[in-house]
């Protein structure tokens, strides 16, 4: 997947939609589109856009429709819609704006000003997601920023959580099955921290599913150990009871498993976060 900031456009107008391609593509952004609403819809879910140029009149839901819809499903539920619409109505931009839509521009309109909105609308939601909606635990630029002010100090310890497998068990159980999966493991680490004694730390997300704990090289080894005692033998409850059986008897790289890695400053040098997951994936227990 691309690293650039991806735009959904769901335009029907097949000139404005290539103007719009064009000119977004020329200021470094990934362009994905969809001429009808049900596309659109589809096309958001298997690809989350970072941001959505909605048109109202579409051929076949409206744009108040799909704007619903996104806000329904939790993967999409907080990217940024503005809408494009020819109409001009204070109760039209009202039906937007309470729907969610965080933005509202009429047709015609300046292609400086949308882009303005544009970057804006991302800027706001940028600094809304420095926590994960599902664990409440800090994500993002907050655990980049923390692990390189970690590499800074002569002393320190990390331990990593990887929860194995999640993405088959969502497909298969949905994403309320998966969110309660991170919602009791960040507990559980949580548990283990405050019982480990531990004055000082920080925990938060690598990514969804792998969770980090940035603490002192002296509690390291009791921490990992105390997290592996207490998510090793949570896993088959994540699953239903009719199920846990079974899926226990299948290989790890089938079900929900979890891995432990723990580095200290006293492993070795390392320069940047690259050097530091590489590490850990060493030492996986």
């Amino acid at each position: 997947m691309s690293d650039l900031t991806r735009i959904l456009i769901v335009e029907d107008d097949v000139d404005l939609i290539e103007m719009l391609s064009a000119y977004f593509r020329v200021q470094g952004y990934e362009i994905m589109t969809a001429g009808w609403g049900e596309d659109a819809v589809e096309l958001a879910t298997e690809t989350v856009p970072h941001i959505v140029l909605l048109d109202i009149r579409l051929p076949d839901i409206d744009g108040y429709e799909v704007c619903r819809r996104l806000r329904k499903q939790r993967q999409t539920r907080h990217v940024p819609i503005i809408f494009l619409t020819e109409k001009r109505e204070r109760e039209n931009r009202l039906a937007g704006l309470e729907m969610g839509a965080v933005d509202y521009i009429t047709k015609p309109f300046d292609i400086q000003e949308l882009r303005l909105r544009v970057r804006n609308a991302l800027r706001r939601a940028s600094m809304n997601t420095v926590l994960n909606p599902v664990s409440g635990l800090p994500e993002g630029p907050v655990v980049q920023e923390r692990l390189e002010q970690m590499m800074d100090t002569t002393e320190w310890g990390v331990v990593l959580a990887d929860i194995k497998g999640i993405t088959k068990f969502r497909n298969k159980y949905g994403f309320v099955a998966a969110d309660d999966v991170a919602r009791a493991v960040s507990l559980m680490l949580t548990n283990a921290i405050e019982e480990s004694g531990a004055s000082d730390h920080f925990v938060g997300h690598l990514d969804s599913a792998e969770f980090i704990i940035i603490t002192a090289p002296d509690v390291c080894p009791a921490l990992a150990e105390n997290c592996l005692t207490r998510l090793k033998p949570a896993i088959p409850y994540f699953y239903p009871a009719t199920d846990r059986d079974r899926v226990m008897q299948l290989p790890d790289s089938e079900r929900l498993s979890v891995t432990i890695s723990t580095l200290t400053s006293a492993d070795g040098s390392f320069k940047d976060l690259e050097d530091l997951r590489a590490g850990l994936s060493q030492v996986a227990k």
